[in-house]
């Protein structure tokens, strides 16, 4: 969008582009200078939304529908945001953020998203190339790629590795698979195995990792890999030099709109003022501290690194700004997008049912896309629909069914837009936050 068209600009949408005003990336160099997060001159979604904006005559039923939900799976709480082309309609929280406060859940409380975070890294993966800093066809290992650490090459042993690609890693086409344990979540394995005096960092697990055998030849086939997309936040962190978190927040979440997201923490004592309590389902057992302190921890507490797991699954945001986030990289024009058509279409395109798409789980032919995130304590879901309607739901407890669960939300999704979607109002609440 040019200057010249920003001047007739309403004032929402105008301080939402002064805000995303950053100093362009130059170089690959690693000495590049981080400059300061820039202020929002706007309020957070999170500071301005309420319950009370969300209570409107003839959705009471949708009301009552999802409380029932949550009953049924013994969710403690849950945070809804739907969006209709580019317009936030409706965000509202249902039951406790903190249950032993007596604290109910709000649209401004925000939460573990999980794997959703692969869609903001993957968004980021489009930025840096189409600042021309990288291309997705760029090898990631060897000297010749990214990741040309020199511990890195020395650990690899096959061949094939220093063939993967950006897109491969983007597509979980990377070769990586669990065969030993998802490495993202068995640190106390990989303590173990390769005698660590403490939980790995970043370098030290990608070292390691890279010394067990790929289960496919890369390209060839497709296997989920957290692991490729912690490769993805350090090719971000090596391009850019910057940390990936500042990266993101500067370069993709704050551009959109979004100033309250962040990588969150472990430990309840550890979580953001406006962060919920996470709990685990009925019948879960504690577990091994991931740091082998020989403590022993609820799963959402201290089981898993979560900080650690990057852009692999550590984001933490509101629904509502989870929403305002698609709609910057949706290619409608009712928001201004933060990536350009072409990485739209690249992120969205559709080949065939055994393909990942780019950061979404899941995009078909008709316009619906889906991605997911499940950890213990919570549950997540983005689903945008072909009509341009988006729902978005995350919750703060886990259920059995793990992963399996979402395809059980989805279900209440299509539910409750056959019965309500013609009763949400037309209106847009992102313009809540507009002004100091």
């Amino acid at each position: 969008m040019s200057r010249k068209k920003l001047i007739i600009l309403s004032p929402v949408l105008l301080c939402v582009a002064l805000a995303a005003i950053i100093l362009p990336l130059s170089s690959r160099s690693e000495d590049k200078d981080v400059q300061p997060r820039p202020e929002p001159i706007f309020k957070s979604l999170n500071d301005t939304l309420t319950n009370a904006m969300s209570d409107i005559q003839g959705l009471g039923g949708m009301d009552s529908i999802i409380v029932k939900y949550l009953r049924q799976w013994e969710i403690k709480g849950a945070s809804l945001a739907i969006m209709r082309n580019d317009s936030l309609l409706y965000a509202k929280g249902y039951g406790y953020a903190d249950e032993e406060k007596g604290e109910p859940m709000t649209p401004g409380h925000i939460l573990r998203m999980a794997s959703v975070s692969k869609l903001i890294t993957a968004t980021g993966i489009m930025v840096l190339q189409e600042k021309g800093l990288l291309s997705l066809q760029d090898t990631v290992f060897g000297p010749h790629g990214i990741l040309n650490d020199s511990l890195f090459t020395a650990s690899i042993r096959e061949k094939s590795k220093f063939g993967i690609t950006v897109e491969q890693l983007l597509r979980h086409k990377g070769g990586f698979t669990n065969g030993r344990g998802d490495p993202m979540f068995s640190t106390q394995d990989i303590i173990r195995q390769f005698g660590l005096d403490s939980a790995p960092d970043h370098e030290t697990l990608v070292r390691c990792v890279l010394t067990r055998p790929l289960g496919y030849r890369p390209g060839s086939w497709q296997k989920y890999s957290n692991f490729g997309y912690l490769l993805l936040s350090m090719i971000i962190e090596k391009v850019s030099g910057t940390d990936y978190e500042t990266f993101i927040q500067e370069n993709v979440l704050r551009p959109a709109g979004c100033c309250d997201m962040h990588i969150a923490n472990n430990y309840y004592e550890e979580k953001y003022p406006n962060e919920t309590r996470y709990y685990m389902h009925e019948g879960s057992s504690l577990c091994e501290e991931y740091n082998l302190s020989g403590r022993m921890v609820e799963r959402c507490y201290g089981a898993n690194d979560i900080r650690g797991l990057s852009g692999a699954g550590a984001w933490c945001g509101s629904p509502a700004e989870l929403s305002r986030f698609v709609a910057a990289i949706d290619g409608k024009p009712e928001v201004e997008d933060v990536i350009s058509g072409e990485s739209v279409a690249a992120m969205t395109e559709y080949f065939d049912p055994e393909t990942y798409s780019l950061g979404w789980n899941d995009t078909k032919p008709d316009g619906e896309w889906t991605r997911t995130g499940t950890l213990g304590g919570t549950s997540a879901l983005v689903k945008y629909f072909p009509d341009g309607e988006c729902w978005i739901m995350i919750t703060n407890t886990s259920t059995w069914k793990g992963p399996g669960f979402t395809r059980h939300t989805e279900a209440l999704f299509r539910q409750c837009r056959q019965l309500y979607s013609q009763s949400l109002p037309e209106r847009d609440l992102f313009s809540c936050r507009c002004g100091s």
